[in-house]
């Protein structure tokens, strides 16, 4: 009766339900194994299915495979350079840094960006009242007036001249007086020369202060119009895009030539100086390339190339700096960042590698997944050395023979992570 009452919570039947049915069964003399049999069977659960693979096994129908583009490769032996592993420093490119500075000694007016910045080229990042170009606007105006002057003498002195010309035919002046009259004309043409080059000097000084031509044609004012106070403000602009790596300026202040007043730096292309110990230098591959990781990105290789070997040994480290040129757009490396580099060195040697799609990270760790069956896949923990164009050497982990997932791998990595979430909960 305890059993009998144990099946009803179980199943759900009430007690007579199962007293009638081990009747019926006792009767046709199935007994209690009827009973027993008479529960339809239950097809084993996915999540349940799931837990009977091994830990960091995941099984992947050949369906689900095709639709993923998944793609074995062959783990084989391949000749891979010889590597060098030293610590280094994230600088700025020093060809691409700019120590901006005022022209002229002037007062601050508007300051448009502040340390840390990101600025496009020609972006303007203060404006200052130059006292320098508001003598130079105000020398302009002077030269400009005193070309006009000239102007018009020489056209008085060539309408005196013709005049003069025309008397003498009739014999109604003298030559002499004609002669002087070609004097005064060559004098005022002189002047005029003299005026334009005077003008001309100025205006190349305004130039230099960044004033256009069409800025020159607004300064010259008509008879009723004096010229703007405006004139005489400068804009200090970037010259390329960049960060404000230094800034060291306030509104109102007064700056002159000498002071730097910011340096932007473009960032999109880094250095990273490794120290290489004197002895090790020979080893080195000129112009070969380098890999380096940083503690802010465990996960990400950034590629660079070697571009200079220094040729100063510090005394205290007995090391060189290495200069590697490394790409940079997303802004990912950071100024004086510490870095892990590995640098081409030494000969060739065999070792086992596999596609450099086939590697995935999970939890801080470079995974593979080896291929069991045509179905089942196995995550291997590997540990990995250099990589050779689509390829990356495999020091521990893996045999050579096996095959792994090349292309689609991303995808396994998916499903295991999607297992581990569902035996979590």
């Amino acid at each position: 009766m305890n059993e009998l009452n144990a099946e009803t919570n179980r199943t759900g039947r009430s007690l007579p339900t199962l007293l009638f049915v081990l009747a019926v069964g006792i009767a046709v003399g199935g007994g209690a194994v009827w009973l027993m049999s008479s529960r339809a069977p239950q097809a084993p659960a996915t999540a349940e299915h799931a837990r009977e693979l091994p830990a960091g096994t995941v099984e992947v129908p050949e369906a689900a495979q095709k639709n993923a583009s998944v793609e074995s490769a062959p783990v084989s032996t391949t000749r891979v350079p010889g590597t060098l592993e030293v610590t280094g420093i994230v600088t700025p490119d020093e060809s691409r840094v700019a120590h901006i500075r005022p022209l002229a000694r002037g007062v601050v007016e508007r300051v448009a960006v502040s340390l840390g910045s990101r600025v496009g080229s020609g972006q303007a990042l203060l404006t200052y009242d130059n006292i320098e170009l508001g003598q130079l606007v105000g020398e302009y105006l002077s030269e400009q007036a005193g070309l006009r002057q000239a102007q018009t003498d020489r056209e008085v002195k060539r309408t005196s001249l013709d005049r003069a010309e025309a008397l003498i035919k009739i014999e109604a002046i003298a030559q002499r007086e004609l002669d002087l009259r070609r004097a005064e004309f060559r004098n005022a043409e002189a002047s005029v020369a003299s005026a334009q080059a005077r003008s001309a000097r100025v205006e190349e000084q305004l130039h230099r202060f960044g004033l256009t031509d069409a800025d020159l044609r607004a300064l010259r004012p008509d008879a009723s119009e004096a010229p703007h106070r405006d004139a005489s403000h400068s804009t200090l602009r970037a010259p390329f895009a960049g960060v404000i790596t230094k800034f060291d300026v306030a509104s109102g202040e007064v700056v002159e030539p000498d002071k730097e007043l910011f340096t932007v730096a473009d960032m999109s292309t880094v250095w990273v100086l490794a120290d290489v110990y004197e002895k090790d230098l020979t080893k080195i591959a000129r112009q070969g390339a380098v890999s380096i990781k940083v503690d802010a990105y465990p996960d990400r290789v950034f590629r660079g190339q070697i571009t200079h070997v220094s040729d100063v040994i510090d005394p205290t480290t007995r090391s060189a700096k290495v200069r590697c040129v490394v790409e940079n757009r997303d802004g990912a490396l950071k100024l004086d960042m510490f870095a892990k580099v590995t640098l081409a060195a030494g000969e060739e040697r065999d070792a086992i590698a596999v596609p450099v799609d086939a590697v995935q990270q999970v939890d801080g760790q470079s995974i593979v997944f080896v291929r069991q069956s045509p179905t089942r896949f196995e995550r291997r923990i590997v540990q990995l050395g250099r990589r050779s164009g689509d390829v990356v050497e495999v020091l521990s982990g893996l045999t050579d023979g096996q095959t792994v997932v090349g292309k689609g791998s991303f995808y396994l990595k998916t499903a295991l992570l999607r297992e581990r979430i569902g035996d979590e909960h």
